[in-house]
C-alpha cells in the first residue's frame, strides 16, 4: 500500500479541495517521493498542487483507504494566499463543510473529513 501525505487547510469552516480534470475533487496531496519525511511530502503536494506555502503542518491521523495509506495533516497558510491550481491539477475550491457530502468527491476525501470533523467534536 502507497504511503500518500494528505492535507487539509482550513479557513474557518471551508477546506480546500483540488480536481484533476475530469476527476473528482479531493483534498491536496500524494505519494512520498523516496527518502522524503511526511510532513515535508505535505507542504511539498500543496505547493506543487495549489501554489500554497504553507506556514506549518501538523499531523493529525493516519486514514487507510482501499489503495492508499494516507498520513493527514493540517496545514496553516495565510489568510490573503489565493490558491491557484498547478502542475496536475486544474481547479482549486474552497469548501465549506457541509457542503461537501454533495459534491462529486474521492472516498478518502469525504472518509478523512468526516473523521477530522468527529474528532474535533471530542
Amino acid at each position: 500500500m502507497k504511503k500518500r501525505a494528505t492535507v487539509i487547510c482550513r479557513r474557518g469552516k471551508r477546506i480546500l479541495l483540488v480536481a484533476r480534470s475530469q476527476s473528482k475533487w479531493a483534498l491536496p496531496g500524494g505519494i512520498l517521493k523516496r527518502g522524503e519525511h511526511l510532513l515535508d511530502a505535505a507542504l511539498r503536494e500543496l505547493r506543487e498542487e495549489a501554489r500554497l506555502a504553507g506556514k506549518s503542518a501538523k499531523y493529525l491521523f493516519d486514514f487507510r483507504g482501499k489503495q492508499k495509506h494516507h498520513h493527514v495533516f493540517s496545514c496553516e497558510i495565510p489568510n490573503r494566499a489565493k490558491a491557484r491550481p498547478s502542475n496536475e491539477i486544474s481547479k482549486c475550491r474552497w469548501v465549506h463543510l457541509d457542503d461537501i457530502p454533495r459534491l462529486l468527491t474521492s472516498t478518502p476525501t469525504n472518509d478523512i473529513v468526516k473523521l477530522m470533523s468527529q474528532r474535533r467534536r471530542k
